[in-house]
């Protein structure tokens, strides 16, 4: 199984179309969505995690692309360094993914980068800029 992060903007003239609902039906996609900001009347964005075949991979971005949705992969990703880390745990309590915890037992941040949806709340927390987006 092949897995890509996708960055998906949508004209406005396909808000209302169920285009991911055909990822998953005719391409037999695995969809996660990370991120949504989808505007009536307006341009709409979608960072996604899309899962599968990579043959079926290929013909859904190609699906996407033909609607007229820019499809581009994730550019940015999300950095944790350890060595500036001084286990304050402020970028712990802003992340709504479960990237970033705190193991108890050991009082030690946990950075999970698959988890992580790059929504960047943990970068502008951290006074010790142990968190920093990447591209």
């Amino acid at each position: 199984m092949a897995k890509r992060k996708l960055l998906l903007t949508f004209p406005n003239n396909l808000i209302d179309q169920p285009i991911t609902y055909h990822l998953v039906k005719d391409y037999d996609l695995e969809l996660n969505i990370l991120r949504a900001r989808v505007t009536p009347k307006e341009e709409g964005r979608l960072i996604v995690e899309l899962k599968g075949k990579k043959e079926k991979l290929k013909l859904g971005e190609e699906f996407l692309k033909g609607l007229g949705v820019k499809v581009e992969p994730l550019a940015l990703d999300v950095a944790f360094f350890e060595d500036r880390c001084t286990q304050c745990t402020a970028c712990s309590g802003v992340c709504r993914s479960g990237a970033i915890t705190v193991d108890r037992k050991k009082m030690k941040i946990v950075f999970e980068k698959d988890k992580c949806i790059a929504c960047e709340l943990c970068v502008t927390m951290c006074p010790f800029r142990a968190v920093e987006i990447t591209f």
